[in-house]
């Protein structure tokens, strides 16, 4: 019998508008507040702790049963979100990479979306890319720019093909020591010069933290340093977790029953035997999709973005069935 669970993802939520960076791909604020009201009036919120015990067969989840997910750590989260969830007595689940709330240090992946939401023009991004690669490409043995941007910029869900391009290839198309440097350079040049203070303003720290699970909100692990972990090695991939579940433990969080939430959502056969070794409870993918905890392997459920789901009370939405609204960026 069918065990169903719709999971929805959140990344940046903000009053958008009014932030200095009105470009970013976010939810409004406002807009996550009609979003809780629909998923008040259609679903049944649940607990990571019930749907731990529903995929060991140890409880049934409620019909039209949610789970809210946060991915990456953000202050907007314990500005934005936080007071929400207690004030409507609902639980959410939220992924803080460990390097970002420890060293002070922004992540890749913020990096490229703040310099993509600069207001600069991203043919004037591509350009930039282009000549590092040029002036690296004897060095790597790069194939020709051309042939680069085709591979890297099919259009995504969200995006146009050049701000594919940009992400992929700063993300994973290039070797990862020109791709450091580079991301570094384009953030200083476009965004700030003062990472530790971004850092500050763009991340919870430990003690945000605490309070959250002092609330009753469960917190996950995402990995240290927010890779691809499905290129790592199996020495790096245990790294990667165990200093995650490090982390985790430093600021309280219970080491049995953990989750995982895949940064990028990557993962391989490699990366599911560790966390089955290291007793991980759940996995959370990017996948797109509705989970049967009859059916689907615990390590790789699929969610939902929040851009899948209406954001206002009165809006009628067959389940499941994606739509247009709001605006997202994990990728």
């Amino acid at each position: 019998m069918a065990n169903n669970l719709t999971i929805v993802m959140y990344h940046y939520v903000r009053p958008l508008k009014e932030s200095r960076y009105p470009d970013l791909k976010a939810l409004e604020s406002e807009n996550f507040r009609g979003q809780l009201d629909y998923i008040q009036r259609h679903y049944t919120v649940v607990n990571m702790q019930d749907v731990i015990a529903a995929t060991r067969g140890e409880a049934r989840l409620p019909e039209q049963a949610i789970l809210l997910t946060f991915d990456d750590g953000y202050r907007d989260h314990y500005e934005h979100v936080f007071p929400l969830l207690v004030e409507r007595g609902v639980q959410g689940s939220f992924f803080p990479p460990a390097c970002a709330v420890r060293e002070g240090r922004v992540l890749d992946v913020n990096k490229i979306h703040f310099t993509l939401a600069s207001s600069t023009n991203p043919q004037r991004l591509i350009a930039e890319i282009f000549a590092v690669m040029d002036a690296h490409r004897n060095e790597y043995g790069l194939p020709g720019n051309a042939e680069c941007f085709d591979a890297f910029s099919r259009e995504s869900r969200y995006d146009s093909a050049d701000v594919t391009f940009i992400k992929r290839i700063l993300q994973k198309g290039l070797p990862a020591p020109m791709r450091g440097s580079l991301i570094d350079r384009l953030f200083r040049q476009f965004v700030t010069n003062d990472e530790r203070d971004f850092a500050a303003e763009l991340y919870m720290d430990d003690t945000q933290l605490r309070e959250l699970l002092d609330a009753g909100m469960f917190i996950g692990s995402h990995g240290d340093q927010h890779l691809w972990l499905n290129t790592l090695s199996a020495d790096e991939q245990r790294s990667e977790v165990e200093t995650s579940l490090e982390f985790m433990g430093d600021i309280g969080v219970p080491q049995h029953d953990w989750v995982m939430c895949y940064p990028y959502g990557g993962y391989n056969n490699a990366l599911l035997a560790l966390l089955r070794e290291k007793g991980c409870a759940l996995g959370l993918t990017v996948d797109v999709g509705v989970a049967d905890l009859a059916l689907t392997d615990p390590l790789c459920l699929p969610r939902l973005d929040t851009n899948d789901l209406p954001n206002s009370l009165d809006a009628c939405l067959a389940h499941g069935e994606p739509t247009n609204e709001g605006r997202h960026l994990e990728a």
